[in-house]
């Protein structure tokens, strides 16, 4: 995934309640959908953020050894700058980019339609 592309602002920003409603009718469930995608990117770019620091760890656990590594540094301030993941989530939600279903409406429908 490609943070770097994302829309998302990186400070908070105030957005109509009734913007969160357009897909589901439900804001609370808006919500629920867009903090398990924040859960997804989350943990994506935990991943991404350990697999990057992993090539620069050292053998030694010496504690009187401290070692900075610059690359390390820059690695770890890009992430510090990315959006947040809830904001990254909002974004997505707010254009459309995050595919979700509901089982439970899904079989209301099909009940009806019987």
């Amino acid at each position: 995934m490609d943070y770097k592309k994302s829309k998302a602002p990186t400070n908070t920003v105030t957005h109509n309640l009734m913007d969160f409603c357009k897909g589901t009718d439900n804001v609370y469930e808006s919500v629920a959908i867009m903090s398990k995608r924040a859960n997804q990117i989350s943990a994506k770019m935990k991943e991404d953020l350990a697999r990057k620091l992993k090539e620069f760890a050292s053998g030694n656990d010496n504690l009187e050894e401290v070692f900075e590594n610059r690359e390390q540094i820059e690695i770890s301030r890009y992430y510090e700058k990315l959006p947040k993941p809830t904001l990254m989530a909002a974004q997505e939600f707010l254009d459309d980019q995050i595919y979700y279903r509901n089982p439970a409406k899904e079989k209301e429908n099909l009940g009806n339609d019987l």
